[in-house]
């Protein structure tokens, strides 16, 4: 089976480490896997050595020059299944199976990664009209891409997976050293792009009633995206400058996250969380919403607490239940490793992917021609 993967991301996030794994942990079992990225993105720099690798960048959803590079490198190449990975992928894949002609017939597969109902607009029923099938990274959007109009046959899901023994063999980074934090401070640490959907702004509401309870504890956010500015005057406005700090894009992350105290989530929508993953990966218990997937990841009261989305009063009580009581932290975090291991492994996701790409790809080669378009 022959994979050609497309992430058009110029950036590093969630969605371009699972394109990264995917890609490689298919090249592990044995089958062929290109990629299509953005020239100058983070994501074809990470690429292993030896990975076949195509440079385009489409500059807009429909940026007809790009999906012509793309069908001529199609009928080169002649993929079995063309997986795209965003929404530009998506309508660059579509354009070009019909660019190709003869020579695009390949079935067309589109992670879905966010629990966001799918564009309204014609192109965006066109294009998603050409997919064979989708892999939701929960279960909750599944159901949400059911209720789209998806056929509930052509939507399969795929929880997302990391590479534990990887995470949890990276070094254990001195958070209280590093950012110059109190030494017995306890930490509360996030990582998530700088995004509404990530709910950072609860969190910090959050801390602020935390210190009530626990006046030494300390909030570590990582990550970088268009709301630094507005929450850092957030935390300006709270007077939380000597307890709540924002680091900025890390390339250490797995190690930032070991000197955690405790991870808390708290996002308004999403898709799945792989962030979680990471915290269970290095025994971090867990504070989450239950927005989207997450509750398929955090099972409340073992591995972690889930709070309602956007009751920062619940998700205060939660940190300092946990942040209280060291016992607890230990027997969550160790159940979640042990849960992340069973349920969440990276070998896990890729052969239940590369099942998908076998069924879709042989039910369009049984058919002799483009099959019917889905629902949507």
């Amino acid at each position: 089976m022959f994979s050609l993967h497309i992430d058009t991301a110029r950036t590093w996030r969630g969605g371009q480490n699972q394109v990264l794994l995917t890609v490689n942990g298919l090249r592990a079992r044995g089958d062929r896997a290109a990629l299509v990225a953005h020239p100058n993105g983070e994501l074809r720099r990470r690429a292993a050595e030896g990975l076949e690798l195509v440079p385009i960048a489409p500059r807009t959803e429909m940026d007809l020059t790009a999906a012509w590079r793309l069908a001529r490198v199609v009928r080169r190449l002649r993929p079995d299944v063309v997986h795209a990975h965003d929404p530009h992928g998506v309508a660059m894949a579509a354009l070009a199976r019909s660019f190709a002609g003869p020579d695009g017939d390949f079935a067309l597969v589109v992670s879905r990664r966010v629990d966001f109902h799918l564009k309204g607009n014609s192109f965006s029923r066109w294009k998603y009209r050409q997919v064979d099938c989708f892999i939701a990274a929960s279960e909750a959007i599944r159901q949400m891409l059911v209720a789209d109009g998806v056929t509930p046959g052509d939507v399969v899901t795929v929880h997302e997976g990391i590479d534990v023994d990887r995470i949890a063999a990276a070094p254990r980074v001195n958070v209280h050293g590093e950012l110059w934090l109190p030494a017995d401070a306890p930490v509360v640490g996030n990582v998530a792009a700088l995004v509404p959907h990530k709910g950072q702004r609860h969190l910090i509401d959050a801390a602020a009633l935390v210190l009530r309870a626990v006046p030494d504890a300390r909030f570590v956010i990582v990550g970088e995206g268009e709301l630094h500015e507005a929450l850092e005057r957030h935390i300006h406005e709270r007077h939380l400058e000597k307890h709540v700090f924002l680091t900025g894009f890390r390339h250490d992350v797995p190690g930032l996250i070991k000197g955690f105290d405790l991870f808390v989530m708290s996002s308004v929508t999403e898709g799945l969380g792989t962030s979680l993953l990471d915290a269970m990966a290095c025994s971090r218990p867990i504070v989450a919403t239950t927005a989207g997937g997450m509750p398929e990841v955090v099972v409340d009261g073992e591995t972690g607490l889930l709070v309602p989305v956007r009751d920062d009063r619940a998700m205060a009580a939660a940190i300092v239940h946990l942040l209280q009581d060291r016992g607890l932290r230990e027997r969550m975090g160790a159940a979640g490793l042990a849960r992340v291991r069973e349920q969440f492994s990276v070998e896990r996701m890729v052969e239940q992917t590369a099942a998908v790409y076998a069924r879709v790809a042989g039910r369009r080669h049984a058919a002799g021609t483009a099959r019917p378009p889905a629902g949507v």
